[in-house]
């Protein structure tokens, strides 16, 4: 993962899979990909296998009665109790709390390494698609190592059980592909790194 078009092509799905994890889909943001994966041919460009990925680039085009920017409402905001939360602590706290204790340890991480990701909406640091952006903000800057344990130690000890959820209960073609492009995408950078993955006990 360290040669430059292996970093080019993290920071590149990281990106793209943390803006659209993090931003509304009307968003100036993640418009332009929401467009760019239901028009299709953009799995040249994604740094996995052709064929794994020719089922996800049909399900971004299968159309939908609700509105995508109802089914964000619906997966990411509320009112209603979130079917998958996007926030680490969720599932890593006993009590399944946002600013819980998995937060609180990556701010001090955050802190002990001179990072500064300011999040653009008020909350929690350890939602799934911030942590995909300061992943690929990591990679751009040429901080593989704070990349590697911000992975291992911050996001994937959660995110397979967290995108599992997702998937099963997105009830939206375009975000049910969206989760599964994540967990493949995920594995593939899990199978690549050098720092073991912590294993740490899921509340959810």
């Amino acid at each position: 993962m360290n040669n430059v078009s292996h970093r080019e092509s993290f920071a590149f799905s990281a990106r793209v899979l943390g803006a659209l994890f993090y931003f509304a889909p009307d968003s100036e943001q993640a418009a332009p990909l929401v467009n760019a994966l239901t028009a299709g041919g953009w799995t040249q460009d994604w740094p996995l296998a052709q064929d794994v990925l020719q089922h996800i680039e049909e399900s971004f085009k299968v159309p939908a009665d609700e509105p995508l920017m109802e089914v964000w409402q619906r997966l990411f905001i509320g009112p209603y109790a979130l079917p998958a939360p996007p926030w680490g602590s969720v599932w890593l706290d006993r009590e399944s709390v946002l600013f819980g204790d998995s937060t609180l340890a990556l701010r001090q991480w955050m802190r002990e390494n001179n990072i500064v990701f300011e999040m653009q909406q008020n909350e929690p640091e350890d939602q799934f698609g911030a942590l995909l952006l300061l992943a690929g903000w990591l990679t751009e800057n040429g901080r593989d190592t704070e990349r590697d344990q911000l992975l291992a130690w911050h996001l994937l000890p959660w995110s397979t059980r967290f995108l599992s959820v997702f998937v099963e209960n997105a009830g939206h073609p375009f975000y049910t592909a969206l989760g599964k492009l994540a967990q493949l995408t995920l594995a593939d950078w899990q199978s690549t790194l050098i720092i073991p993955v912590a294993e740490k006990p899921l509340y959810r």
